[in-house]
């Protein structure tokens, strides 16, 4: 996180420790209700399509859930789909008697957008994708998927945890319908937050999966009303000090400028797939037309995890993009579980030429 973020986030902690809860919520009001304009901004959205939530898992689940579906009703989905999101289909499949389809890829790896087209009729309810999934380092054509999807006058779901703070992202340019992401990753704010944003035409279609009394009202003893604008996916209990670090983290990305960040990350992702090409054993196993800063190799003899474990000795991190997290993406192509270098524009040419030649050396 940057210091900014840290700051904002501690010192609220601390003036809840000395006032209360409630308290400080109410004398931080502004800074609370700021984010939505933050995130707005972000998003090029109103305010009131803007939900925050404890985290990306539950802001996607929040819209998914309340997506009416019944039998027969087709679900469109992309190979690289992230697991969490496949399981809620299958569960909800089960529950409904609705249909999960697999758009194929195109031969650059990505969602084929012509695959996707071919697959429209009016059964299909849903298209939802992962933006930028968590291996592979492709970039899926969210734009050309929102065409298809208004063309079809479809719900269009994106799952953005991975894209948003890395590249510009703007909801009415994409076309999407809801998009979900996450304050940590790219946008560098506190774990345990997330937001959601539905588009206002169709946040009336959309009963969210539970209700409390900051979502809805109770108007009679048998009767409630559910709030009019986005923060109907929200619940009353939140973690404001996480929630103001939130907005902290998109004003902070914003100053930068989202497109420098990406030139800039993109840059570091090209440079350091270059120098790991370069190296004996090692093979980068990134897809797609576009792609961004999320770098994903394979070493010949060694275990993805053992290559962490021997780069977290030498204080670098790296993740592993473990094959169940993509299974359908890993049982197609029979990818292995892949050391993750997720670079980001604070890095420098001297981090990636160290992490290269630590590697080579450790070979």
């Amino acid at each position: 996180m940057p210091r900014p973020v840290l700051e904002s986030v501690a010192n609220h902690l601390l003036l809840e420790s000395l006032i209360g809860g409630y308290e400080a919520k109410a004398k931080e009001i502004d800074k609370v209700e700021r984010v939505y304009d933050s995130l707005s901004a972000l998003l090029n959205c109103h305010r009131d399509e803007v939900a925050i939530i404890e985290n990306a898992t539950r802001a996607w689940d929040m819209a998914f859930y309340s997506v009416p579906l019944g039998p027969g009703d087709r679900i469109l989905t992309a190979v690289a789909e992230y697991a969490s999101n496949y399981i809620s289909y299958l569960q909800v499949a089960r529950r409904t008697g609705a249909v999960i389809e697999v758009v194929p890829d195109d031969g650059r790896g990505q969602l084929s957008v012509d695959a996707l087209r071919d697959l429209i009729d009016d059964r299909v309810k849903l298209i939802a994708i992962t933006h930028v999934p968590t291996n592979n380092g492709l970039v899926n054509p969210a734009l050309e998927v929102g065409k298809v999807a208004r063309e079809a006058g479809v719900l269009y779901l994106l799952d953005a945890c991975q894209s948003v703070g890395q590249m510009p992202l703007d909801v009415r340019e994409i076309g999407c319908d809801m998009l979900s992401g996450t304050g940590r990753k790219y946008l560098r704010g506190p774990r345990g937050t997330g937001f959601l944003y539905v588009r206002r035409e169709r946040i009336k279609e959309l009963e969210p999966p539970f209700l409390d009394l900051h979502a809805a009202e109770l108007i009679g003893r048998d009767e409630f009303r559910i709030r009019a604008d986005a923060r109907r996916f929200e619940n009353w209990e939140t973690n404001f000090a996480g929630k103001i670090g939130l907005g902290v983290a998109v004003d902070y990305a914003m100053e930068w400028g989202l497109d420098l960040i990406r030139d800039r990350v993109n840059y570091l992702a090209d440079l350091l797939r270059a120098r790991l090409g370069d190296i004996p054993r090692v093979t980068v196993r990134d897809r797609g037309a576009e792609k961004c800063g999320i770098v994903c190799f394979t070493v010949e003899g060694k275990s993805s995890d053992e290559i962490r474990r021997s780069l977290s000795e030498w204080g670098i991190n790296v993740w592993v993009a473990q094959q169940r997290d993509t299974r359908l993406d890993g049982d197609g192509s029979s990818l292995p579980d892949m050391v993750r270098a997720s670079v980001h524009y604070y890095n420098t040419e001297e981090e990636v030429a160290r992490l290269c030649e630590t590697l080579a050396r450790l070979l």
